[in-house]
């Protein structure tokens, strides 16, 4: 069972959500909606972005929309400036948890025992010649980056939780949980400010994960563009060197158009999609959506999904609906009322399309869908019909284990309170593991 400390926790937490609940239908009804609309609340603490590599990991924060709210902060591991690494055929693979006596014994899984990684070289730090940190402070810049120094990585998209109405991409606790992913991953972790209800309802905040999507694929096309473009100016013999004519051309069209983190270093190609809470309805959603543009997308791919807890319900109560009911920290009465402020009144049902995933005509085929990790909480109400979510991929053929993690409640690895202890790390763990296995390239895989 969860500890007193976490009971009394989860009984503070509901009282101070249930009263800015009613406040923000108070508001909603007082007000008339913005289409620019909000992605933070001034009662919540943030984290302001940092672009020197604090813990391993720089932060930058982007407004990508001048009509609406919509920012995104990017999180960049200081792997992304050094060479990769040559894959070693002779290098064993690390023990499965299973065979390990120190591995976690609170956690249990749908699928067979998993190996970690190769652990990170360390060795790569002990130089920093050749990298583009072009400030006092170590704050990275990105611009023109050495070929031989420039590494391509994966791009997770990470939508935060919050019940539609709070939570931000910038939060204390976010910002922490994209770092924990970003690292272990070794990825790049852009996370998405999306506009919160009741300010904006649906589909705001699903159009603005999925613009997010179209954003990274036209800054993938742009950094070609430049790429080309300077290659050819090159080739002809331009009195500029690659790098003046890279900036001229940044220069000439606007420098908000090329991101330079990502142009430097990020891979679309290998493209993850994380949703945390309400953030993995998101996340389904843009994974559809991304299946229907097929090559349009391009580069972009998506490759996989992690769906954490996601906020799923439907107009016939399922068993733990029924039983969990009065859960810890988001208990279905609470969550009704989130429920109703993020879609209109017209629109309001439980078996509405962001809700439920398993209405019928509910597009694309599930066969065409990618992988997807699904992560439940012993203690969450929500849990069964995510894990019925996840059998109908399996019957499909699409692989899309379930990992269930005992004695935990929902938001259990991405709650402020939670993020340091050992389930919260051993989940991340677990998301890294499996995402691996589609983000690897071709000689860096590692043994399953």
């Amino acid at each position: 069972m969860p500890s007193v400390a976490l009971k009394l926790y989860s009984v503070f937490f509901k009282f101070v959500f249930k009263h800015r609940l009613q406040n923000l239908i108070q508001s909603s009804n007082d007000e008339s909606s913005s289409p620019y609309g909000v992605t933070t609340r001034p009662e919540e603490s943030v984290s302001a972005s940092n672009p020197s590599f604090t813990d391993g990991v720089a932060t930058k924060d982007i407004h990508i929309d001048p009509f609406t709210a919509l920012s995104i902060r990017i999180f960049l591991p200081d792997s992304s400036l050094f060479p990769p690494e040559q894959p070693d055929s002779k290098a064993k693979p690390r023990s499965s948890p299973k065979d390990d006596p120190n591995s976690h014994n609170h956690r249990r899984s749908s699928y067979g025992p998993l190996n970690v990684g190769a652990p990170r070289n360390d060795s790569r730090r002990s130089s920093l010649e050749g990298l583009n940190l072009r400030s006092d402070n170590n704050a990275y810049r990105g611009y023109s980056p050495s070929p031989r120094n420039c590494r391509k990585l994966p791009v997770v998209l990470q939508f935060h939780g919050g019940g539609w109405v709070s939570g931000s991409n910038d939060s204390v606790a976010n910002d922490y949980f994209c770092r924990r992913i970003a690292k272990l991953c070794d990825v790049i972790v852009v996370a998405v400010g999306y506009r919160l209800a009741p300010e904006n309802k649906y589909p705001a905040a699903f159009e603005d994960g999925l613009k997010v999507l179209n954003w990274l694929a036209k800054q993938a096309n742009l950094a070609e563009c430049s790429k080309s473009l300077g290659n050819g100016a090159r080739g002809a013999g331009s009195e500029f060197t690659n790098a003046e004519f890279q900036r001229h051309f940044v220069d000439a069209f606007g420098a908000s158009m090329v991101e330079p983190w990502l142009a430097a270093h990020g891979d679309p190609s290998r493209c993850v999609l994380l949703g945390v809470s309400c953030g993995a309805n998101i996340a389904d959603y843009v994974a559809r959506k991304a299946v229907e543009a097929g090559k349009l997308l391009d580069p972009v791919k998506v490759v996989a999904q992690v769906l954490m807890y996601p906020f799923f319900i439907g107009n016939v109560p399922t068993q733990s609906e029924i039983k969990l009911a009065n859960s810890y920290f988001y208990d279905k009465a609470m969550c009704l009322l989130a429920w109703k402020l993020f879609l209109t009144k017209e629109e309001f049902s439980l078996d509405h399309p962001a809700a439920n995933p398993l209405i019928p005509d509910r597009g694309p085929p599930l066969k065409l869908m990618p992988p997807t990790l699904t992560v439940v909480a012993e203690h969450d109400w929500m849990r069964d019909r995510a894990i019925a979510y996840s059998e109908a991929l399996r019957k499909v053929n699409v692989d899309a284990p379930v990992l269930e993690y005992k004695d935990a409640v929902h938001e259990f690895a991405t709650l402020d309170m939670l993020l340091k202890t050992p389930q919260a790390e051993a989940c991340a763990e677990d998301i890294a593991i499996w995402v691996k296995k589609y983000i690897s390239l071709r000689g860096h895989e590692f043994s399953y």
